[in-house]
């Protein structure tokens, strides 16, 4: 009888981080306290559905491709008042979202940068403007169709989709070093 050992790898980014990622960020920038050096907290997918005003099926088949792309089971986001001239009501379903952290958190932000963004029509790199002044990072995407989870052919329509990346890290230029390790690619700078 063999025993195997009970040693596990997680996912692939959290690993650089740890080992590559967090000493060149002490490195840099001097932390004294290991809770001070900028990390990923948490990354959030949020797609609008358009026509969920006139067919209800459409935030199901949302939530369905987002839970293929995410790796776990989204929520509706409902309309929190009423607007007539958009045909909305209050607590009617316009969306979903989901929250991904820990490991689902790095699988997914590695099958974004390795996969997903390469495939992207004309990339030249995401916008380094993006930032909000706290260390978090959103940027938008055209097509979900860009994830390899998702089969072209089954879907009905073509969805965006927005995505945040939410750090620790105390100002924008710590979350943009942070990002760069993880080989984000970002758009040098004489491009708009």
């Amino acid at each position: 009888m063999t025993t195997k050992s009970a040693t596990k790898s997680g996912p692939r980014y959290r690993d650089l981080y740890e080992k590559e990622i967090r000493p060149a960020l002490v490195k840099k920038y001097g932390y004294r306290n290991p809770h001070q050096v900028p990390r990923l907290e948490k990354i959030v997918l949020n797609m609008g559905v358009g026509k969920a005003t006139t067919n209800r099926a459409a935030v199901d088949a949302a939530m369905a491709e987002m839970a293929r792309i995410a790796g776990q089971k989204p929520i509706v986001t409902k309309a929190r008042s009423s607007n007539a001239s958009f045909k909305v009501r209050e607590g009617m379903a316009l969306g979903c979202k989901v929250t991904l952290r820990r490991e689902k958190m790095y699988e997914f932000l590695d099958r974004l940068v390795t996969i997903a963004l390469p495939r992207v029509r004309d990339f030249r790199g995401i916008p380094n403007s993006s930032f909000d002044g706290r260390g978090n990072y959103a940027m938008g995407v055209k097509e979900h169709i860009i994830f390899p989870e998702i089969d072209y052919d089954k879907i009905e329509e073509s969805r965006g989709m927005d995505i945040i990346i939410c750090t620790s890290a105390q100002t924008d230029d710590e979350a943009k070093d942070l990002l760069k390790g993880f080989s984000m690619p970002f758009r040098k700078t004489g491009n708009k």
